[in-house]
Parts: structure tokens; C-alpha cells; sequence
């Protein structure tokens, strides 16, 4: 399989995966069945599966309900397309062999696609979740601790570096938790600085967790700015922290080596 087609059909699987997502949010957040049939959230009314194509459909139907007319929200070819690009871009670093971590064999790699592309289904599940409903539901953080530190040590990582990592980020927030009482932070960011210091190491990790405040900072004034927050408002921390994660995953040493060059 040449690399331009092995890209091309995990960005099309990264797409039809998106459509899973969004469903996973939005009915979670309703309380109803995550395999129920379709429907409008406007008529209610249950949708065909030639309106159900990724991206493809929304398009087609102009961000309308074919039924009632309705505006389909923008998450959903959002979504579909931010996963195409996220599993076409872990597919191009292993076939290109780029960013690979150091404990990676070269017959591993295959194993790190499925790892990154099945963290990235939880992590963007939690960005949208937090930023829409200000809540990091433990359904989804904690699952996606256990699975990164299986699939970490099936590939070899060390057992320290994650215990190290781990402890490092979620203690950071812990200790945040405890001083200010729940105030500055919240059980689920612990449960978020866990899971990026288990899937990316204290070094990675500390790169995460800086970019996690940079965009943090420029999320914040652009959602005040845009009138979609007000100074009194939840902060969707984990929502930053989420983007600041798979960010990291795909560019962490580059930003790293990048940023140590400055120092030099």
C-alpha cells in the first residue's frame, strides 16, 4: 500500500469515526442509548442513512433538517473533519517515521496508530464535552487512563516514566484541588493531568500541560470576546487541555526541540 493511500483511508476512518463522537456527546449529555436510531433533535423525527454521510451530507442538505428545516449544528462536519485530519496525521508519522517515541520499534508502529487514534476518539469526546456542558465525565476520563497505560505497556514503555508522569501532572492538579478546595480546579482535571502524564511522559507531558495554559489563555479571551463566556463563567479547562494533548502528541518533540534550540 503506498503512503499517499494508507493517509488517505485513515483521514476517510478518522471521518467516520467523528460521526461516532458526536454522537457519544450529544447523547450521552440526553441520557438516551448511544446505539438508538437518529433522529432530529428539532422534529424528532428519525433520519434516512443517505442523510447520515459524514460531512458529505450536511452539505448537501445546506445545515438543514431535510424534514422540518432545522438548523443542523456545525459540530457535526466540525468533528468528522478534525478526526479525518487527526487520523491522516498519525498515519502520515508512521509511515514517514516522524515524532516516533523512543520506545517504539519499528514493528510497533502499527500498534501506536491505534493507540494515538483511539486516545484522540476520548480526548476530543472530552473537549467537547467540557466546553459545552462544563463537565469531564469519568466515563470517558477514566477509561482513557486505563487503556493508555495498557497500551503503553504493550509497547514497551517504562513502567517509571509513566508512574512518573502521571503522578507528576495529576499531582499538579491534586494539589490544586486541596489548596484551593475545588475552587481552581476540579476532580476532573486530576483525572486529565493523570491521563496526559501517563500517555506522554514528564517531558512530553510538562509541554502539554504549558501548551494547556497558552491555549487556555487565548481560548479565554476570544470565548469573552465573542460573548460566549462572561468573566463569572466556567473556564472548559479540560477542553484546553484536551487540544493541548493530541497537539502534543503529533508535534511535542518538535515543540520541545524547537523551543530548547531558542534557549541555546
Amino acid at each position: 500500500m503506498s503512503i499517499i493511500l494508507a493517509i488517505i483511508l485513515a483521514g476517510v476512518l478518522g471521518i467516520l469515526t467523528g460521526s461516532i463522537v458526536n454522537a457519544t456527546v450529544l447523547r450521552t449529555k440526553a441520557g438516551l442509548p448511544l446505539m438508538s436510531r437518529a433522529r432530529c433533535w428539532s422534529c424528532v423525527e428519525p433520519i434516512h442513512w443517505f442523510d447520515l454521510i459524514p460531512v458529505l451530507s450536511y452539505f448537501v442538505l445546506k445545515g438543514r433538517c431535510r424534514r422540518c428545516s432545522a438548523a443542523i449544528e456545525w459540530q457535526y462536519p466540525a468533528v468528522e473533519l478534525a478526526m479525518g485530519l487527526l487520523f491522516a496525521l498519525f498515519a502520515a508519522r508512521v509511515v514517514l517515521g516522524l515524532g516516533i517515541p523512543s520506545f517504539i520499534t519499528g514493528t510497533e508502529t502499527g500498534i501506536l496508530f491505534v493507540r494515538d487514534a483511539v486516545v484522540a476518539v476520548f480526548l476530543v469526546i472530552i473537549f467537547l464535552y467540557d466546553f459545552r456542558f462544563s463537565v469531564i465525565p469519568d466515563k470517558f476520563s477514566i477509561p482513557a487512563i486505563i487503556l493508555v497505560i495498557l497500551f503503553n505497556a504493550l509497547l514497551g514503555a517504562s513502567a517509571f516514566s509513566m508512574l512518573l508522569g502521571g503522578l507528576s501532572l495529576g499531582g499538579f492538579f491534586a494539589i490544586q484541588y486541596l489548596v484551593s478546595q475545588g475552587r481552581w480546579v476540579g476532580g476532573g482535571d486530576i483525572r486529565m493531568g493523570l491521563l496526559m502524564g501517563f500517555l506522554l511522559g514528564l517531558p512530553m507531558g510538562i509541554v502539554a500541560l504549558f501548551l494547556s495554559y497558552v491555549i487556555g489563555a487565548l481560548g479565554g479571551v476570544l470565548l469573552l470576546a465573542g460573548g460566549h463566556r462572561s468573566t463569572t463563567s466556567h473556564v472548559p479547562f479540560g477542553t484546553f487541555m484536551a487540544g493541548a494533548t493530541v497537539i502534543t502528541m503529533v508535534f511535542g518533540p518538535w515543540l520541545l526541540n524547537t523551543y530548547l534550540a531558542l534557549l541555546q
